[in-house]
């Protein structure tokens, strides 16, 4: 067992708060912002993704269990674009739209997301006006820099929705396919900078034919890292990372972290799984301490 000193605590929040500011690794050129789909993993209890995981659609006669979540964190002043594919008549109120701090797999999803998520520390949604939810409308909504959530809708007008969002954290966008909003698509994001424009680019395709296990061994070996230690100092723990053999693999595919969804999974879990990276790993083990794939308890 190894104990982290003051000295080299700092420097590790440093090194998280460092990497938390990093661009998503993507190939498609400087100005792209990396893929944006709907996470695959934390959907409501009668949300069914397709095309790709961009359209999420609510079956079965309630106007509940409808909650998605972005694939991805999204960057303050990225807007988030969507459009309403069906709606239904038989329920009041429309789709809720929203952040979260929390990652989207890390707890069980309740029915709605106002109150059962808000009443909760670290998520902020406001509902969209219905005229604004009908079939074939398309919107967009994020973040600004004083942590304020806005949506412009088809007509470009701006609308305020709430303020007080927490900009420390990565920000997951957090929608509910609620009342008379039956199915949405995820068209994409675009943030603008001073002299460009930068878009998220369509997810790459998944390859069917590798198993989840050959998954979980598949590592890159440039950023492959192994948490043999997890030290614990003031009755908190933190991960300490060290560099890992070369492990090697017949799937073509390396998986990606479970939580953020938009980094290589690198880190080994003690229950066997690697499925997050670096930052995500950190702050599962804080504040949740169990994997987010078997939910064994990984602190102790």
């Amino acid at each position: 067992m190894h104990y982290i000193t003051e000295d080299t605590k700092s420097n590790m929040y440093k090194m998280i708060s460092r990497s938390l500011e990093l661009e998503p690794a993507h190939v498609c050129g400087p100005r792209c912002l990396g893929p944006l789909t709907f996470h695959r993993e934390a959907v409501g209890a009668l949300v069914s993704l397709s095309q790709g995981a961009r359209r999420a659609d609510r079956t079965g006669d309630t106007f509940r269990h409808g909650l998605v979540f972005s694939s991805r964190p999204i960057r303050p002043q990225e807007r988030v674009r969507l459009r309403v594919e069906q709606c239904g008549l038989n329920w009041c109120g429309a789709m809720r739209i929203g952040f979260t701090t929390v990652p989207p797999i890390a707890r069980a999803l309740p029915s709605m997301a106002i109150p059962d998520l808000t009443d909760i520390p670290g998520h902020w949604a406001a509902p969209v006006p219905e005229m604004c939810c009908l079939a074939g409308s398309e919107l967009e909504f994020w973040v600004s820099y004083g942590g304020t959530l806005y949506f412009r809708n088809a007509n470009g007008r701006q609308h305020k929705l709430l303020e007080g969002v927490d900009l420390s954290w990565p920000l997951w966008a957090m929608f509910d396919v609620y009342g008379q909003t039956c199915s949405v698509l995820l068209l994409g994001s675009e943030k603008k900078y001073f002299l460009c424009n930068r878009k998220s680019c369509p997810a790459p395709q998944r390859h069917s034919s590798c198993s989840a296990h050959q998954r979980h061994a598949s590592l890159n070996v440039d950023t492959y890292v192994n948490v043999k230690q997890i030290c614990h100092d003031s009755h908190e723990r933190y991960l300490l990372p060290c560099p890992a053999n070369k492990q090697t693999s017949n799937c073509e595919s390396v998986e990606d972290c479970a939580v953020c969804m938009s980094q290589k999974a690198c880190i080994s879990l003690r229950c066997g799984h690697q499925c997050l990276c670096l930052q995500c790993a950190t702050r599962v083990i804080q504040e949740f301490g169990s994997c987010p794939l078997c939910r064994q308890n990984i602190k102790n």
